[in-house]
C-alpha cells in the first residue's frame, strides 16, 4: 500500500519555499523584524532578541567565518549542548554558504576526532572547556581543522591562534563587512538547493557512524510541509532543549524559520520542569523517555501520598481514561461522566498541566517508539502528545499526527511531498524531498538504502491502516525468531513494560535462538527513590534498593502484568535488575537514548546465559 499526504493540507507552500535555509531565514527576518525571535538563560534571567536582532548577529558571524576563509559547502562543526549560541553559529554557517556538521556534546574523544576527519570539517564551534580539551588532545589528528570557535571557553598560549571566542569571530566579520557590505548576501545568493546544508552522523546503534547528507532542499521542505498542515501559528512559544545535533531539533528550527513563532531555548534536561513554568510554552517536542518519566514520577508521587489521596488520584485517572476513549470514539460523554471529569480535572488533571505551564497546547514526541498506553494516560489528563516520525536519513521529519485528526499508537499521516508505502516484507519505504542526499563518502552504502527511483529503506516494520494511519511495530533488524520459531517484536514489549511500570528506566528483551524471553530491566533513579521512602529502605544506596527482594517482588508483579497483555511465546519467563542504568557514556545508549543491544548483549552476556540455566 502506498499513501501520500491528506488532500487538507496546503501544498503550495511546499512547492514554492525558499531555496536554502539561509534564504528561509532571512526571509522571516524581513517579514516579522521586531517579533521576538528567541529566549535564552542568561545569569539568573531570561533574555529575548528579535529576528532583526537575531539577523543582524548572524550576519556578523556568517562574515566572520567568510574571513577566516570559510568557503562554500565545506564544513563547519558544531560540538556543543543545545543553547542560543548553537543556533546563531548554525544560522551563520548556512549563510556563509558552508553546511554544518553537527557533534553531541557527550560524544567521546574518539568519535569526535573522527567525525571531524571523515567530514572534512575546517572550523569547529566548542561550546566550552570540555569540548576545547578534546580537540586540543587530538589536534594532531585533525591537520584540516583550521580554527576552533568557543562559546565560553578561553584561548590559551599554546593554541597559537587556533581557539578564537565568538565575540572575536563577531568582530571580525563586522570588520568584514564594513569593506565589504554585500559579502553575507553574495553568499547566500549562489546557494542553491542541492547544496549541502548539513552533515549528521547517523547514532550508530549497529555500526560505525555514518554522515547523513541533507541538502538545504530537505531543510526548507521540512519546514513549508510542517507549515502546511497547519499545526503551528506564529503566536506559538517553544520550548526548545532537545539536542539539536539531533535531525529531530534541526527540524524544530527550520519549522519556526517558516512560521515565525518564538522559541525558548535551554538544552539543561534538568531544567525542562522549572522552566515550563517560566516559559509556559504552548508545545515542545521531545523523546518518549521525558513523557515515560513525567509519567512515572507523577504516579510515583500520587502513590507516595496519603491512602485518601492515592485513591483519588486513582479514581480521576479512570474517569479521565473513560471520558478521552468516548471523546477519542467521537462519541458524547454522557452528563454524568462529564461532571465527574470537571471534579478529576479540578483536584487532579490541572495541576499536572500547570506543572507543564498550564497553556501546551500539545506535545510532539519522536526519535523513538512512544507507549500507546503512556499518550492516553496523558490525554486523559488534559494533555495531548501527537507522536510522529521520521530517519535522520528522511531528515526526521516524515509524518506526524494532527491535533484535529490524531490515533494514538500511530505515528500518524504522510507531510505534504511525501510518499510512504509498505514493502512485501513489512518494511516502511520513504519517497520525498526530505529523503538525503546519500552517506559521506559512500556511493555503495548509499544505493544499499535508496533504490534508483528515490525509496528510502527505512528498516522499520510497519502497517498503513484503511485511514492512512502509519504503525511502526519494530525495527527490522531487532525482531528475532525464538527456538521455537516465533517471530519477537521486542521494542513493543520494552515499551508496554514502561507504561505499566512507573519505575521502570529500560527494558531490554532477549531470546534469539532461545526457547523463551528473558529481560534485562533498569530503574529510574528518581522513582526508586521515592519507592524507598515508602518501603523504610531511604537509607539504603541505590544498588542495594534495586537488588533488594522486596524490589524484586515488586517488578515482578508488573512483569506479571505485562505477561497478562502478551502472546504466550512473547511473555518474559525471567528477568534480572541491573545494578545501575544504561548510560551514554558506557558506549550502551546513543546521544539520542536508544537502545545498541548488542553492545547491551555483550556487556551482560553472562547475566543473560545466567537467566537459561
Amino acid at each position: 500500500m502506498s499513501l501520500t499526504a491528506p488532500p487538507t493540507d496546503d501544498i503550495s507552500l511546499v512547492e514554492n519555499r525558499a531555496d536554502s535555509v539561509a534564504q528561509m531565514f532571512f526571509d522571516r527576518v524581513h517579514e516579522t523584524p521586531t517579533r521576538e525571535a528567541f529566549r535564552f538563560p542568561s545569569d539568573g534571567a531570561w533574555e529575548s532578541r528579535t529576528w532583526q536582532e537575531t539577523g543582524e548577529t548572524v550576519r556578523r558571524l556568517a562574515a566572520g567565518l567568510v574571513a577566516v576563509g570559510i568557503e562554500p559547502e565545506q564544513r563547519v562543526a558544531i560540538a556543543s549542548a543545545t543553547r542560543y549560541e548553537w543556533i546563531l553559529a548554525d544560522l551563520a554557517i548556512m549563510c556563509a554558504g558552508a553546511a554544518t556538521t553537527t557533534v553531541y556534546p557527550s560524544t567521546i574523544p574518539d568519535d569526535v576526532a573522527y567525525i571531524l576527519a571523515d567530514s572534512g570539517s575546517r572550523i569547529v564551534f566548542a561550546e566550552d572547556e570540555i569540548q576545547l580539551g578534546k580537540l586540543r588532545a587530538r589536534r594532531a589528528e585533525l591537520p584540516e581543522v583550521v580554527k576552533v570557535i568557543t562559546f565560553d571557553g578561553a584561548p590559551d598560549a599554546d593554541d597559537d591562534a587556533w581557539v578564537i571566542t565568538l565575540d572575536r569571530l563577531e568582530g571580525l566579520g563586522a570588520e568584514a563587512l564594513s569593506r565589504d557590505v554585500d559579502l553575507v548576501k553574495r553568499r547566500i545568493d549562489a546557494v542553491e538547493p542541492n547544496h549541502l546544508a548539513t552533515l549528521i552522523y547517523t547514532s550508530g546503534t549497529t555500526g560505525r557512524q555514518k554522515g547523513v547528507r541533507l541538502p538545504h532542499s530537505s531543510w526548507t521542505y521540512e519546514g513549508a510541509a510542517v507549515a502546511a498542515t497547519g499545526l503551528l501559528s506564529v503566536d506559538d512559544i517553544q520550548y526548545l532543549w532537545l539536542p539539536m545535533a539531533h535531525s529531530f531539533g534541526k527540524v524544530l528550527l527550520t519549522m519556526q524559520l517558516q512560521v515565525g513563532y518564538s522559541t525558548a531555548v535551554d538544552g539543561r534536561v534538568d531544567k525542562i520542569i522549572e522552566n515550563l513554568a517560566v516559559i509556559r510554552p504552548t508545545f515542545m517536542g521531545a523523546a518518549p523517555r521525558i513523557f515515560e518519566k513525567a509519567y512515572g514520577r507523577i504516579v510515583t508521587m500520587a502513590h507516595s501520598e496519603s491512602a485518601v489521596k492515592a485513591k483519588i488520584f486513582d479514581w480521576a485517572c479512570d474517569v479521565g481514561r473513560r471520558a478521552s476513549e468516548l471523546e477519542r470514539a467521537g462519541k458524547p460523554v454522557p452528563r454524568r461522566l462529564a461532571a465527574q471529569q470537571k471534579i478529576a480535572d479540578r483536584l487532579v488533571f490541572a495541576k499536572i498541566r500547570d506543572r507543564f505551564g498550564g497553556r501546551v497546547r500539545f506535545f510532539i514526541s519522536g526519535s523513538a517508539a512512544l507507549s500507546q498506553e503512556v499518550a492516553e494516560w496523558f490525554h486523559a489528563a488534559g494533555v495531548l502528545i501527537l507522536e510522529g516520525y521520521g530517519l535522520t536519513e528522511s531528515s526526521a521529519g516524515t509524518a506526524v499526527n494532527r491535533p484535529e485528526s490524531f490515533r494514538f499508537g500511530s505515528v500518524g499521516l504522510p507531510l505534504p511531498g511525501s510518499e510512504l508505502r509498505v514493502a512485501t516484507d513489512g518494511e516502511i519505504l520513504i519517497r520525498g524531498p526530505g529523503v538525503m542526499a546519500g552517506y559521506h563518502g559512500s556511493a555503495q552504502e548509499s544505493s544499499s538504502i535508496v533504490s534508483e527511483d528515490g525509496w528510502l529503506m527505512t528498516g522499520d516494520i510497519g502497517e498503513i491502516d484503511a485511514d492512512g494511519f502509519i504503525r511502526i511495530t519494530d525495527r527490522k533488524k531487532d525482531l528475532f525468531k525464538t527456538s521455537g520459531g516465533k517471530y519477537v517484536a521486542p521494542s513493543i514489549i520494552e515499551g508496554r513494560f514502561k507504561s505499566v511500570c512507573p519505575l521502570a528506566s529500560q527494558m531490554v528483551v532477549h531470546g534469539a535462538d532461545r526457547s523463551f524471553c528473558t529481560a534485562l530491566i533498569t530503574l529510574d533513579p528518581d522513582a526508586v527513590s521515592e519507592w524507598a521512602g515508602r518501603h523504610d529502605m531511604g537509607d539504603l544506596a541505590y544498588q542495594e534498593i534495586v537488588t533488594s527482594e522486596p524490589m524484586r517482588t515488586e517488578i515482578q508483579g508488573y512483569v506479571d502484568e505485562l505477561n497478562q497483555r502478551l502472546n504466550r511465546w512473547e511473555t518474559i519467563k525471567r528477568f534480572t535488575v541491573l545494578e545501575r542504568d544504561l548510560s551514554v557514556e558506557s558506549g550502551e545508549l546513543t546521544p539520542s537514548l536508544k537502545v545498541k543491544r548488542r553492545i547491551i548483549e555483550d556487556h551482560y552476556r553472562d547475566r543473560l546465559n545466567a537467566l537459561y540455566d
